[in-house]
Formats: C-alpha cells, structure tokens, sequence
C-alpha cells in the first residue's frame, strides 16, 4: 500500500480560504500530505487506498489546548494506580483519538508516564492522539496537596508525599522560596530532566477551585524568569492564570498562550485588559461551556460557588471574541468515570454525564466547546480555526500540524454534515485518519479503567 487519498469532497483546510468542493487529498507513506486540489487536477498514486468523499467534508484532526490524561484524582485511584499511571493516559488517548482529537496537550499530570505515552504512541506502538505535555504546573503541589485533593490525616505523611513528587518533580509550591535566579535553574534543570514539550506556570494558586483565598504564586520577576528560561530552551510558555491581576502580568510577558485567559474570579476583566490581549495577538485557551450549561450551574447547588466565575468567564469570552482576539479550543479535561464522580469527596453532582453539556469531559466536551462558542458569537470558520491552526500555532507546531497543505502531516476528521453550517457536524463522524492512516474507531477507549466513554454510553 502506497498512501491514502480521499477523493471527492469538501475540503476546508482552515488556513482560511473557502473550501474546497470536489476536493482530493493524498497522503504518502510517511503520512504527509502530497497533494490536495481539485479533484480533476490531483493524481492518485497507484495502489493508494481511496476513500470517496463523497458528501463529505474533510477537516483537519482537531486539537484540545488543555486536556489532562491521568484521571485519577482521588487518593483510592492515585494509590490503586500508583506506579502504573501510563494505563490512564493511555486510555484517555484512546477516547480523544476516537471523536476525532488527534492532537491533545497535557497541561498538568506526572511528566513520566506522559512522556512514556507520548513517545509510545510517536513510534507507532499504541494507538491514541499526539500527545505534547508540560508534566507539572511549575509552584502547584501534586494531586494529594492542598492545591488539589488532600487527605488530611488519612494517609501516611510518606505516602502522601511519594505520589505528589510524581506530579512536582521538584517544581511544587517551595519554588516560591527561591530568587529568581533560583527558580530559572530549577526551571532548565526540570526541561532537561523531564524532556517535556513547553513549559506551564501558577501564576495563581489553585485554591480558589476548592474555595480558597486566591494568591499570585510568583513575582513578576520570577515569571519572566521562567519564561525566559523556557524560551531558551525553545519551549512554549503558558501561566495558570485566574485573577484580573495575574492575566495581566501574563499579558505583559508576553507568554506564547494565556491558559484560561477568559477565568477572573470575583470580577470580569476590564476593558482596557480585552483590549491589549487582542491587540497583542495573545491566543486565549478558553472554558467555553454551552449556555445549557451556564443556566445549569446557575441552578444547581452543588455548582454554586463557581457559577459567579462561569458568568465572569461568559462575559470575558464573548469581550475577547467582539475584539477578534483568538480564543483556543479547550476543555481541561480528565476521562472522568463513575468512581471519580461519584466520590463523595471529589466535587460531587458538577461531573455526572447527567449534567447537561457537561465541559470537561474527554471525548465529548469538545463537542460542547464548539456549540458554545457558535453561542457566543464566534463564527463557524473561527470556530474551525480555533480548533486546528490557532492552537498549532500557539503551541509552535504550525509547521506540521493545524492545517490541511502539502508537507503537513495527514491527520483529517471526515463529517457527514458541513462544518461551518452547524456545530452538530463535529459529532457526524465518518472517519478519523491520523498520519495518513485511517483509525479503527470500534477499537479504542473499549476497557476503559476509570474514564467513561459519555457518547457511546448514549447510543
């Protein structure tokens, strides 16, 4: 077999340009693309697999901005799996690739059994999306801290600590005792060491998600010292930001993506703010979620305390889309299953799949980031781009991936509705090809240990 083409349909490339009907794509061995153009125009090579197109669109693989592959956030998965955290991202690879994400970046999670997932999956060992990762969030504490889900006294203080060093590898919260000088060493020691593919930094705490105060974590000094860092070392840079004053020191650096640039607690950004983001060209990983959704947590008691941060997000995004600033498609999403979420202590009643248009959820969130975006305002091109080449872009892969053009790699989603007529056609699925190879979707995310396929759970 010499490649695959797909003949016949609707090309949109998301470069921009109109699409493309009665298009041909042609993917060679090494799974680039060779040729697209008309269909009359574009030669077959012989012994090629060929799929019509037929009434079809063909779309660049999607990419999720923020997803988190190890699902197991509660001290009984952490310490079931604990030595073993590569079968969760693994799975959680699996349920993206099959709706059609091939491109995922990990933006919290153990470095190792990520970077073992990713490589495996790089050589062709294990079927699953590509995967780029941070390993930690540089001054968080791992998942058994305060940052997260701590224990109290329920585990020993050893135990405890040896599953949060898997998370912080020496980058957790006593960076924030460092100089500056310090903290760029730590940070190109870490880079070194982990071999992660861009760099993410606190630049809040993370207790305002379980109803704590809210603190910067690091000095404007000590963030550009990281970013600099990361920099030289030709790594991306991102901050978790979540207060009107930390975006702006996000904005002010300059860092490569805002991750959820739209999520101010206690108060929208102000206008001047929306203002240098966009003309600053800074892409936004925003948590879009649907307006089902937003009524929802407006009225459900269990989403209370974080439905005035929803509003504010509301407001955020539809400011940042009126200016044209991009906003990057982005869930930050685990494969949450009914022993997460229905832990009694792991934010009960927000993750059910009975939760309309639940956000964070892999392998179905995407879907309600799309129809939420369209919601507010964003039209179905930009929505298309927010999904594929503006998250290439921010990440630095745009030269290989994002787009559908001759020398990039071929992952494409085929749909059997237009795109940019509605946000349904995401889920209308007919195939998804990853590097030129078309994906047996019936074989993936089938024994999944702690994530829930919602999709396949509905048929």
């Amino acid at each position: 077999m010499s490649g695959l083409a797909v003949r016949n349909a609707t090309i949109i490339d998301a470069t921009g340009a109109p699409p493309l009907q009665g298009g041909t794509v042609v993917m060679g061995e090494d799974g680039r693309i060779e040729a697209l153009g008309p269909d009359q125009e574009v030669a077959i090579p012989p012994g090629a697999e060929t799929l019509d197109g037929t009434g079809r669109w063909v779309v660049p693989g999607l990419m999720d901005a923020n997803v988190h592959l190890v699902a197991a956030r509660t001290p009984d998965t952490l310490l079931e799996f604990q030595g073993r955290y590569e079968e969760l991202a693994f799975e959680a690879a699996e349920l993206t690739l099959k709706y059609g994400v091939t491109t995922v970046f990990d933006t919290w999670g153990p470095a190792g059994p990520a970077t073992r997932v990713r490589d495996a999956i790089a050589s062709g060992t294990a079927a699953g999306s590509r995967i780029y990762c941070s390993g930690n969030i540089i001054g968080l504490g791992g998942p058994l801290s305060d940052d997260f889900v701590a224990p109290g006294d329920f585990l020993h203080r050893d135990t405890v600590a040896a599953i949060n060093r898997e998370w912080e590898r020496g980058m957790g919260p006593h960076l924030a005792t460092m100089s500056v000088a310090q903290i760029a060493e730590a940070t190109a020691q870490y880079i070194e060491e982990t071999g992660v593919d861009f760099i993410k930094w606190a630049a809040t705490d993370h207790l305002a998600t379980a109803g704590g105060m809210i603190f910067l974590m690091f000095s404007e000094q000590a963030q550009e010292a990281i970013h600099a860092t990361a920099h030289s070392y030709g790594k991306p840079t991102q901050a978790h930001t979540t207060t009107v004053d930390s975006l702006r020191i996000s904005a002010d650096i300059g860092v490569d993506l805002l991750q959820h640039g739209d999520l101010t607690v206690g108060r929208p950004a102000p206008e001047e703010l929306l203002d240098q983001i966009a003309q600053k060209g800074i892409p936004t990983a925003a948590l879009v979620c649907t307006d089902e959704h937003l009524a929802w947590s407006g009225s459900a008691p269990a989403a209370a305390r974080m439905h005035p941060v929803r509003v504010n997000a509301d407001r955020n995004q539809r400011g940042l889309i009126a200016r044209g600033a991009r906003l990057l498609l982005t869930t930050d999403g685990f494969a949450y299953g009914p022993r997460i979420t229905e832990h009694p202590g792991f934010r009960a009643g927000t993750l059910s799949p009975e939760v309309p248009d639940l956000p964070v959820q892999l392998g179905y969130s995407h879907l309600n980031w799309i129809r939420g975006a369209a919601q507010r305002g964003l039209g179905m091109m930009e929505i298309l781009r927010s999904a594929t080449a503006y998250i290439a872009e921010a990440y630095g892969v745009a030269d290989r991936l994002g787009t559908l053009e001759p020398g990039k790699i071929g992952d494409l989603l085929i749909l059997g509705s237009d795109p940019l007529e509605s946000p349904q056609a995401y889920a209308d699925i007919r195939e998804v090809v990853k590097e030129g190879i078309r994906v047996d979707r019936d074989a993936l995310a089938r024994n999944l240990q702690v994530g829930l396929d919602v999709l396949a759970a509905r048929v």
